[in-house]
């Protein structure tokens, strides 16, 4: 698991494995956020198992499925809702991807400065311009 930082609070990775879980519960992440649509993939494991084992270590799993590019504003805004408790969040995917954007478009929806998501997101390694409607 290659984890990747984007803010103070928020955390991204490629998909994870249920022996991935023990050290995101040791780097302090409180909520864990699937952002890959069950059976996507025949290797993956079901949300249901990870949020099982994650429970178990004392983090709530959330599970806001999405396919690339059919973001809704209904998901931004679930996500908006969780960084709005100020937990240590790490979200995942396929790849980190779809987990980035769905955090730019929530900070961008929070007031955060387009230009300071976009840097913040291109440190970590992902170009998030079109979660923010194509800025650049």
């Amino acid at each position: 698991m290659d984890v990747k930082t984007l803010d103070q609070q928020v955390s991204v990775s490629e998909q994870i494995a249920l022996d991935d879980l023990t050290r995101l519960a040791a780097q302090g992440v409180q909520v864990l956020v699937c952002n890959r649509p069950d059976g996507e993939a025949p290797e993956q494991l079901a949300f249901s198992q990870l949020s099982a084992a994650a429970e178990k270590l004392g983090m709530t799993a959330v599970h806001i499925p999405f396919k690339p590019g059919e973001m809704t504003a209904a998901q931004r805004d679930e996500f908006v809702a969780l960084l709005n408790t100020d937990q240590k969040v790490h979200a995942f995917c396929r790849t980190g991807n779809r987990s980035s954007m769905l955090w730019a478009a929530a900070r961008k929806a929070s007031g955060a400065a387009p230009d300071a998501i976009l840097n913040q997101a291109k440190t970590a390694g992902f170009d998030v311009s079109a979660a923010l409607g194509g800025s650049k």
